[in-house]
């Protein structure tokens, strides 16, 4: 029953229902909702949660008998809740149904990706053959960003009687969506307050404990036909009670309107009042069905990458969960990228550096939108700092892990949950995630011209990362080189050498290679900028000739370290012992996270040549193969074709792809180098959170990074789409796998350039504007060509 347009999932299996909720999960930038069945409180089985973006609290835990604290997206009341049971005229009272009642005779699911909706149908019979059938249909409202809405339809079949129904408002929730967390404190909310008022509104107040964010929420239900009400509440919830007339041919609806506000919106105001108001005056459900359909509509023609086949369908899946995640109305928050959405609850919610892979995607797409997710970087920037002058040093330090308030929110205890024991996490030496901001600000800034920003804010976020390069790196006398130490690489499994005393490992060549590509961009800004700019970051940052002539000497000779014929993932990593893969794989089938295996069998991850995902292979993603040569050139090291793919081939034999990100860098690495493998790993890369190969990840929230990876596979991977000074660049790297595919992309002012790609053949269509100049153009074998809006042309490709 799958389309190009719909997901369903046609059997209910317990096992794989929390897979289906995230899959499910809807959402409009501002807020989420899992796709859960209304009938189901949080059990071991179904997990409700509603998500607003930017809504953190920190709370302490007591664990392995240290108290730690943890700042967490706060599940929010759930508003979907509908709870019914069938009062037959001939037989006595049913049980309130849910999907788990052995009455169940049919279930499916269905997301509508086109309308932006989830259904729910079900089919119940009892031992006399009475039937009831329910549908259920959802929408987080794309077009207003505080309301949600539902629908629920009831139809007998072989009896009549009464249908009766409550509708419910629960507060009483808490964060306990991921097995590992469940030891933490996770009850965010207090200071409850509900009721109904005389117009049959319910609605509920509440906080978070520490922050003090007002959550206010309220929801209008009525019925078709008309019932009366009974009404009851306590102080985390609220009962509406209907009793309706069914039978055949008569059917029973009921609508729910939830309205959400919080003290993070603006203009401020009580959420409450807010949220009543809002959902007074909601419009009925086909009207609100409509808006939401029409937002989608503009929303897709903006963002939708299509590709025939499979991979298109599960393409247009990730896109619907990035656009959903990060929307237009994201463009007027505060917020960052969550790493895992607005999904679910693993990595509590955090911003880690999976902005790098979903950034391109929305510059391309919603500048505005990248626009947004960097001014949260930069509103951020007085928490960097603090970090930097606490670890003595200048400039700016990004925490791995930020939430509300840009201080590091990396845990310092993780679970191991095949030992149970409770860890160190070194995690938070993760530097590097300060390159992956000034990387985002530099392409953003290319690809839409906003110098605007690159003067402004963005050069601020740059020059205060390169700052903070510029001094961490120590000179080596012996070496003649500047050296990084005391790191962690995106790896992640490496946190220390093996027996030390102290964490980090030294010159990880992604951190110490791109701290060189920012400090070289750096001062490229700076010789551009115009001069009283450039005087007050001078002031502003204490930057003077002598810092920037730092800046040229570290860009120009911190050390990368290589043993044989590859580049190190780190200093002494050809000295680790070599693991025995085979034998791992015959013992535990699954080694993806061979960290938690290896220390289960008292063992460490660190003795070995074995990396969780791409880490030196990184740069194979950041950088055009020319681009990483002129940056190695720059620090003294010819990179040809032959050290890259002994390096390419070095560590695809030691990596077991414990992050989902790791599979779409290999597939994106291999693409470009032709290699015969990068349909399988790209393919992985797809199926990530659709087959849950991670094995039960996804559940906890899908995984952002990796889907708008897959998206910018496509654009920037196989079509080779990069924007530039010279302008629009573009140099495919075919696959047979993806014949052909079609977007339309923003960029240096234009807006809805239409790029096609056929074998053998590339199409560009320049929209008409009466302000906009002609869209330069930069193809295979020196071809140029200046596009004028209002213009299409296509082009010879030779075939790869």
């Amino acid at each position: 029953m799958n389309t190009a347009w719909t997901w369903t999932f046609d059997r209910y299996d317990p096992k794989t229902e929390r897979v289906v909720e995230a899959l499910c999960t809807l959402g409009n930038g501002r807020f989420a909702t899992r796709g859960a069945a209304p009938e189901s409180p949080a059990d071991a089985v179904h997990y409700p949660g509603t998500y607003m973006a930017g809504c953190y609290n920190w709370l302490p835990s007591q664990v392995a008998g240290k108290q730690v604290g943890n700042e967490d997206m706060v599940n929010l009341p759930d508003w979907t809740r509908v709870r019914y049971r069938c009062l037959p005229e001939d037989g006595p009272a049913g049980e309130w149904l849910t999907p788990d009642d052995p009455s169940l005779r049919h279930h499916r699911a269905v997301l509508d990706l086109h309308a932006g909706t989830l259904s729910r149908r079900m089919l119940f019979q009892d031992g006399h053959g009475r039937r009831l059938g329910v549908t259920h249909t959802r929408l987080v409202h794309m077009a207003d960003p505080y309301l949600a809405a539902q629908q629920s339809t009831f139809r007998a079949s072989g009896w009549r009687g009464t249908i009766e129904i409550q509708s419910v408002l629960d507060g009483d929730v808490t964060n306990a969506g991921v097995a590992r967390y469940r030891a933490l404190n996770g009850r965010h909310l207090t200071g409850h307050r509900a009721g109904v008022g005389a117009d049959g509104i319910a609605w509920l107040s509440c906080e978070t404990t520490s922050l003090r964010t007002r959550i206010g929420i309220a929801v209008r239900t009525s019925s078709r036909p008309l019932a009366a009400v009974t009404l009851s509440c306590t102080e985390e919830a609220t009962a509406q009670t209907f009793r309706l007339p069914i039978s055949r041919g008569h059917p029973v609806v009921v609508l729910k309107a939830a309205a959400l506000y919080s003290s993070l919106d603006r203009p401020a105001g009580d959420p409450l009042t807010s949220a009543v108001e809002h959902v007074t005056h909601a419009p009925d459900f086909a009207t609100a069905l409509a808006g939401h359909q029409a937002a989608w509509e503009d929303l897709w023609s903006r963002g939708e990458v299509k590709v025939p086949g499979e991979a298109g369908r599960i393409l247009r899946l990730h896109a619907f969960h990035v656009l959903q995640t990060l929307s237009p109305h994201t463009a007027e928050l505060d917020v960052g990228v969550p790493a895992r959405g607005l999904h679910g609850e693993a990595y509590r919610g955090h911003v880690f550096w999976d902005e790098l892979f979903v950034t391109p995607y929305l510059t391309l797409h919603l500048p505005e939108v990248a626009r947004a997710v960097l001014m949260y970087r930069h509103r951020r920037l007085p928490a960097a700092r603090a970090a930097a002058r606490r670890a003595g040093r200048p400039g700016a330090m990004f925490p791995w892990q930020s939430a509300s308030s840009g201080h590091e929110e990396t845990q310092t205890l993780h679970l191991n949950p095949r030992s149970g024991r409770w860890l160190p996490d070194h995690s938070h030496l993760q530097r590097h995630v300060g390159s992956a901001i000034a990387w985002n600000v530099w392409r953003y800034a290319q690809t839409t011209g906003d110098t605007g920003f690159l003067y402004g804010p963005g050069a601020e976020l740059l020059m205060s990362i390169a700052r903070y390069w510029g001094a961490v790196a120590d000179y080596d006398t012996d070496r003649e080189r500047y050296r990084i130490r005391g790191v962690v690489g995106p790896d992640e499994y490496h946190d220390a050498y093996p027996g030390a005393a102290t964490p980090g490992i030294d010159d990880n060549a992604y951190t110490n290679v791109t701290a060189a590509w920012v400090l070289a961009r750096a001062l490229e800004l700076a010789a551009e900028l115009p001069r009283t700019r450039m005087r007050q970051l001078e002031q502003q940052l204490d930057v003077d000739t002598e810092v920037l002539n730092r800046w040229e000497d570290v860009s120009h000779r911190l050390h990368v370290p290589l043993h044989g014929n590859v580049i190190s993932q780190f200093e002494g990593y050809g000295d680790l012992a070599e693991l025995d893969w085979d034998a791992y794989r015959a013992r535990y089938t699954d080694i993806r996270r061979l960290d938690r295996i290896l220390e289960s069998e008292d063992d460490t991850v660190n003795r070995y040549q074995a990396s969780k995902q791409a880490d030196a292979l990184m740069l194979g993603y950041l950088f055009r193969p020319d681009e990483l040569h002129d940056i190695f050139a720059r620090l003294g090291h010819r990179l040809d074709d032959d050290l890259w793919r002994a390096t390419v081939t070095y560590y695809l034999q030691r990596t077991s792809h414990g992050s989902t990100l790791s599979s779409l860098v290999h597939g994106w690495v291999l693409a470009r180098h032709k290699g015969p493998d990068a349909w399988r790993y790209c393919e992985e890369a797809l199926l990530g959170d659709v087959m849950d190969i991670q094995g039960g990840t996804t559940g906890e929230g899908i995984h952002l990074g990796a889907m708008a990876g897959t998206l910018d596979l496509i654009e920037r991977g196989i079509v080779g789409l990069e924007v530039g000074p010279d302008g629009l660049r573009i140099e495919p790297v075919p696959l047979r796998e993806v014949p052909r595919c079609s977007f339309t992309v923003d960029c240096l002012g234009h807006r809805g350039i239409r790029i096609r790609f056929v074998p053998g053949r590339l199409g560009i269509a320049v929209p008409s504007s009466r302000t906009a100049p002609p869209l330069p153009l930069c193809l295979p074998g020196g071809v140029t060509a200046d596009l004028p809006a209002g213009r299409q042309r296509w082009f010879r490709m030779e075939a790869g």
